[in-house]
């Protein structure tokens, strides 16, 4: 990594002075922000219409963190959505979109169901987002379970009446009538959100009579996350049933790039290649940031929007903690089931076309003898997604992209990353030849369509995102951590005690997905205008120039950001 001198192409630059530690007088206040990831390039965006000025230093090349993508010989890798919320107009999570300009000039694919999952006998169950369809077919499947399966898609119809994302206002800033409004949503429904949220899948799921379904029902989610109760699954698919969980086009870095475009329109500065050391503080209070190199920058108020690890224990040296950082970054850390699990990629470019009968997502359940040779898998099974559908441009004319991921131990990929390059990239090629030898048993003479499989790990993505354990998603939703976190953004204002002048928004302080990581942006930024004495401010972007690929501008391929390795990271 290099300092601010070497800033990527799509800097752009300002004339405000952040070398000096004050600031001149009559001028805007100015908000450094670490990381442009979703939630840094939301809180830029969202502090530029508010009337500050903002520069976000990122240590990648590109914006998005884990919302990314890369490239080889013609093929995008996409690594990061499967099913976005907001892209349906209408609720609060499309307007932060709109605001953002996430979405401007793109096309949304939906899908008609949100997984299929088959057995390693071929059967199988698809989960259709329409509830009278999904009856029909798991009824068809087994009507032994016929009163499980009405009392799911009773509640599913439901949740199809229900919108509530609370995306908008900050916890604590939420007024009366905000509140009144929440509780005209939730009383009708009281009674159905306790017993959806009360009830873990694994619990609902064991009560069915028919052996798939026991395990159809755990991987909704295209692998089973472990401790969701029924709530979001049927949430979830009661947003997609709406189109307001579909894929935008340009897909995950397409969307960290309209963000970021966004952010650079509103006047704000990126500065790529720029690792952030420590965070700068006088008289507790941040007051700016140094980067690796030692330059120096200065700012009325720093947000951190990167992993809280980093930030608690390595940006400030672990000065700044209390009863809830403590809790999270002491006693649950480690505790399993709290971190959300890492995964392992593997890209599959190949000649041809995909089917287009096939199920876009398809959870394929293992048998011992295949899960055996699963390198590092937490579960048997294995995620099967024709990225090719999604979204054009993922593959060269003529060509496809199938997208397969399973749940992994970070600790066995970063252990062998450390101490054995070697016996890593061994490992990494024993992942392509699964998939290879899996996807042809599955589907004879594609293994001869194969142009290449691209292997990336749980130690990528903490390479990468510094995200800690390689996590996709930080703290695990429903999880002991669930609260505590809560606590931090509605009770703390998304602060660190004793510390002023200094927010975290992200995922680790607002939980996983990125409506909520571009949501903590917004909300962090209406904390900090009480403190700047500003005003919020917020507006929908009016871009409408069609989306192209060219927007995505130069992409690296991994090998080669990556120090050498020759199958990717």
């Amino acid at each position: 990594m290099a300092d601010d001198s070497s800033a990527g192409p799509t800097q752009s630059r300002d004339s405000c002075d952040w070398t000096t530690r004050e600031r001149t007088p009559g001028t805007p206040p100015r908000v450094i922000v670490v990381g442009a990831g979703v939630a840094g390039l939301s809180t830029g965006c969202y502090a530029q219409m508010s009337g500050a000025r903002t520069r976000v230093f990122e240590k990648h090349v590109l914006p998005g963190g884990c919302c990314t993508a890369w490239s080889r010989d013609g093929y995008l890798f996409d690594y990061c959505i499967e099913w976005l919320i907001g892209t349906a107009p209408g609720n609060d999570a499309h307007q932060v979109w709109a605001e953002l300009g996430a979405l401007d000039g793109k096309s949304v694919t939906n899908f008609e169901l949100f997984n299929k999952v088959e057995d390693e006998h071929g059967r199988s169950v698809t989960f259709y987002n329409d509830p009278d369809r999904l009856e029909a077919h798991l009824l068809d499947l087994s009507p032994a379970d016929a009163p499980l399966i009405r009392a799911f898609t009773r509640d599913l119809r439901r949740f199809i009446d229900i919108e509530l994302y609370p995306f908008l206002t900050a916890p604590a800033l939420r007024t009366v009538r905000e509140r009144a409004e929440t509780l005209r949503t939730v009383l009708p429904a009281f009674r159905l959100f306790w017993r959806t949220a009360a009830t873990p899948m694994h619990v609902f799921a064991d009560r069915f009579q028919d052996p798939l379904l026991r395990k159809a029902f755990r991987n909704i989610f295209f692998q089973d996350p472990g401790g969701f109760p029924l709530l979001p699954y049927l949430f979830n698919m009661a947003a997609a049933h709406h189109g307001n969980a579909g894929f935008p086009q340009g897909g995950s870095l397409g969307l960290a790039r309209s963000i970021e475009e966004r952010y650079r329109n509103l006047g704000g500065t990126i500065t790529y290649r720029a690792r952030t050391e420590r965070i700068l503080v006088e008289n507790d209070r941040a007051i700016g940031i140094e980067l690796r190199g030692g330059r120096r920058y200065f700012a009325e108020h720093v947000v951190s929007a990167c992993d809280g690890h980093t930030t608690v224990y390595g940006l400030l040296g672990g000065r700044y903690t209390g009863p809830r950082i403590d809790k999270l970054y002491t006693e649950l850390l480690h505790r399993p089931g709290t971190l959300f699990p890492a995964v392992v990629s593997a890209f599959v470019g190949l000649r041809g076309d995909l089917d287009p009968d096939e199920a876009h997502s398809t959870t394929h359940l293992l048998g011992p003898d295949d899960a055996d040779h699963l390198p590092g898998a937490l579960q048997d099974s294995l995620v099967v997604q024709a990225r090719s559908r999604y979204s054009g441009g993922f593959a060269p004319p003529g060509c496809s992209v199938l997208h397969c991921t399973y749940f992994s131990d970070y600790a066995h990929w970063k252990d062998l990353r450390t101490r054995n390059r070697k016996e890593y990239r061994r490992r990494k090629r024993e992942v392509a030849d699964f998939v290879r030898d899996f996807l042809e048993r599955r589907t004879p003479g594609i293994a001869d369509r194969i142009e290449m499989v691209e292997v990336a790990t749980p130690a990528t993505t903490h390479r990468y995102t510094g995200n800690l354990g390689g996590s996709i998603l930080a703290w695990k939703a429903f999880s002991d951590a669930d609260d505590v976190a809560a606590r931090l953004v509605g009770k703390d204002r998304m602060r660190l005690p004793g510390l002023s002048g200094f927010s975290m928004a992200g995922q680790w302080v607002g939980m996983g997905g990125l409506i909520r990581a571009a949501s903590t942006g917004r909300f962090a930024v209406q904390y900090l205008c009480r403190e700047l004495g500003l005003e919020f401010r917020a507006w929908e972007s009016k871009g409408d120039e069609p989306w192209h690929p060219g927007k995505l501008g130069h992409l690296p391929q991994l090998d080669r950001w990556s120090a050498r390795e020759s199958e990717g990271s």
